[in-house]
């Protein structure tokens, strides 16, 4: 606690004063909405930047309305790479021709991981953990049962996520893949990335890291860190919108011999011969199936714009002041109601969110949102404190955590 923790207003007023990217939640939609006390959810559905709003309607009517099928010419064939080299020098630490972005994250994560599998053949197991976000579990369930594989499951602590010891103990020669989330979804726990590819490659096998939940709030180093496979969405920190493309990752050393299951005229060698047969595209061009979301990768270029006017260094270093404010008030105002804390107060540890847990939060959390504080609820009964560093003030933190007090001092 530092001196100015016993005025916690006052705190957040120097806080947001001293800000180095103070200026840039103002850019963003709905920033001055008075209905919205605190959009602490920024982690899961991220702001529309003001950019965008004029960009969306100058895309209908000049480049989609005044090019129609040109503009294929003109940028969009090439869209999924040139962005996707984007990220990958903005946000992934990853060189040139290794991203590309175009499908749903889903559809990604299931191309890598049958492109890895085949990259290990005669090994039988994928390693993954039970916290894992669902649908990397589902689709690792389906992927086992489509190729006679067997799932090897970490029981990883709720409130933490996978440990280098953990890992080390699950692996073995029988391991094709390893698929972890770089940031646990509901704890905000933050994977020592480094050695977890030190285990993973130690034992032979490939790692395919979800990002999602830690794409532009925590500083990312693919290439160097030795990630062999990597996924992650775009409508969190990135804020793209509902549904907005995801991109994926296949490090060049994987690359001549990557071959994904769901082959697409666009990821073929030239997809304008029309010609008899799948010839793969070289390059991360092949992981391309079909004609890509245009439209929605516009927004995506917005938030990279600021991004790079901001540098990850000072994002993260945001993201981690906001937490570590949010957890001094959740310590000294919701741990003597019964409220408990799910996610890691080691910073080093810690991703862009916080997630606390009591009874009554299930409930609570509807009511908040009435109130125009809008976090979001995770079960058994948790409440996850998402705050997107491009785009929250410290009084946002402050009037959603005085908001909970509240709630559970009512009734």
């Amino acid at each position: 606690m530092t001196a100015l923790s016993h005025d916690f207003a006052a705190r957040a007023s120097i806080l947001d004063a001293n800000d180095p990217l103070g200026d840039f939640p103002g850019r963003f939609v709905g920033s001055d909405d008075p209905a919205i006390v605190a959009y602490l959810d920024g982690n899961s559905l991220g702001r529309p930047t003001r950019e965008t709003a004029g960009r969306m309607a100058a895309f209908v009517t000049e480049a989609w309305g005044g090019r129609l099928i040109r503009g294929w010419d003109e940028g969009w064939f090439d869209l999924p790479l040139t962005l996707g080299d984007r990220i990958g020098a903005s946000l992934l630490g990853a060189a040139a021709g290794q991203t590309a972005i175009g499908d749903s994250t889903s559809v990604l994560l299931y191309k890598l991981a049958r492109g890895a599998l085949a990259l290990r053949p005669g090994r039988t197991e994928i390693v993954l953990d039970r916290d894992n976000f669902p649908t990397d579990r589902y689709l690792m369930e389906s992927i086992a049962e489509e190729s006679g594989m067997t799932l090897r499951w970490i029981d990883a602590d709720f409130s933490g996520g996978v440990t280098v010891q953990e890992l080390t103990e699950a692996v073995s020669e029988r391991t094709a893949l390893v698929v972890l989330s770089h940031v646990a979804y509901r704890s905000g726990f933050l994977l020592d990335a480094p050695a977890i590819v030190d285990a993973t490659h130690d034992a032979g096998a490939l790692l395919l890291l979800d990002v999602c939940h830690s794409v532009g709030a925590v500083e990312i180093e693919l290439d160097s860190w030795g990630v062999d496979f990597a996924a992650g969405c775009t409508y969190k920190y990135l804020n793209g919108g509902p549904g907005a493309p995801a991109f994926g990752y296949v490090n060049a050393a994987h690359l001549p011999r990557f071959q994904q299951p769901i082959w697409g005229w666009m990821g073929r060698e030239d997809p304008f011969e029309m010609a008899q047969g799948y010839v793969p595209a070289p390059g991360i061009r092949r992981l391309i199936s079909a004609s890509p979301g245009i439209a929605g990768m516009i927004p995506i270029q917005d938030t990279l714009d600021l991004i790079e006017e901001a540098g990850m260094p000072a994002i993260r270093a945001k993201s981690l002041a906001l937490t570590g404010f949010a957890l001094d008030l959740v310590q000294q105002w919701l741990a003597p109601r019964g409220v408990t804390i799910s996610s890691p107060l080691n910073p080093a540890r810690r991703g862009g969110h916080v997630t606390i847990d009591h009874p009554r939060f299930r409930e609570i959390t509807t009511r908040l949102w009435q109130r125009g504080v809008i976090p979001d609820f995770r079960l058994p009964h948790g409440i996850r404190i998402g705050m997107s560093p491009l785009s929250t003030t410290f009084r946002e933190a402050l009037a959603g955590v005085t908001a909970i007090r509240d709630e559970l001092d009512a009734n």
